[in-house]
């Protein structure tokens, strides 16, 4: 019986997500990712001081690395990432479906961040840093128009990345819904709403959070603010000034925490 056509296309994009893969650099995210067992790794490049440095993580890892000559080094990097000597192809990190990695019943308040087309790496790297530090259960975001899984980003994250997920969902506001239908109240951030977020948290003691943050300068995009419950904002001292999302996020993370 022949397959049908969206049924090839599914395998197809499967089989090609499959191939992918992305090289991690720097010391940190290298090491983090050599003793995350649940990282596929594929091909390690360091330079003999780099090896020296991460030789607890590498015999850890069960890893062999290629020296290579600082001057020279082979690796398909973007000019100008300061690789420190460390390189790791891996494939990405597979997190599983939202609905597990976002449950509701382990103890204290479930909190998770989605991000609406914020594509700047750097960004997103310190979003992953404050989810994991404030406990969220993952940082959501939309396959197209956001920052993909990339050396900057675990960069930037610090090794966050090998620890705290970061789902990429084909539809945001279908993810939206999906968190709502499970108990979750969705707050999106907005520098002109009424609410101020310690209060709007405070009228949900019991309910887990959903804080839905948007890109530097547009903002959420419509069809993302009518999904949300309820638009809030981050209260200032003064009128002017504003938090760039990296910073938006930490706060908002901490607030939601009551």
């Amino acid at each position: 019986m022949k397959k049908p056509k969206w049924v090839i296309e599914k395998e197809r994009s499967r089989r090609a997500a499959a191939a992918e893969t992305l090289w991690l650099f720097g010391l940190h995210a290298v090491r983090d990712a050599l003793v995350n067992p649940t990282r596929e790794k594929l091909r390690l490049v360091l330079t003999k001081n780099a090896a020296d440095r991460l030789a607890e993580a590498v015999a850890e890892a069960g890893a062999t690395a290629e020296i290579a000559d600082p001057r020279r080094f082979g690796v398909p990097l973007d000019p100008g990432s300061v690789h420190q000597g460390a390189a790791l192809e891996v494939r990405p990190l597979d997190w599983g479906p939202l609905g597990e990695r976002c449950a509701t019943g382990a103890a204290g308040r479930p909190i998770v961040v989605l991000l609406d087309r914020v594509t700047d790496p750097h960004n997103v790297g310190a979003i992953l840093r404050s989810a994991e530090v404030f406990g969220a259960r993952a940082v959501i975001a939309p396959a197209r128009h956001s920052a993909p899984e990339t050396g900057a980003l675990a960069k930037a994250a610090s090794g966050a990345l090998e620890r705290q997920p970061y789902l990429r969902v084909q539809n945001l506001a279908a993810a939206m819904e999906t968190l709502r239908d499970m108990g979750y109240v969705l707050l999106g951030l907005d520098g002109e709403a009424e609410a101020e977020i310690g209060a709007a948290v405070a009228e949900v003691p019991d309910r887990p959070l959903a804080l839905v943050l948007g890109a530097e300068g547009p903002g959420l995009r419509q069809k993302t603010r009518e999904t949300s419950d309820r638009l809030v904002r981050i209260g200032a001292a003064g009128a002017f000034g504003s938090l760039n999302v990296s910073n938006a996020a930490a706060v908002a993370l901490y607030a939601a925490r009551g």
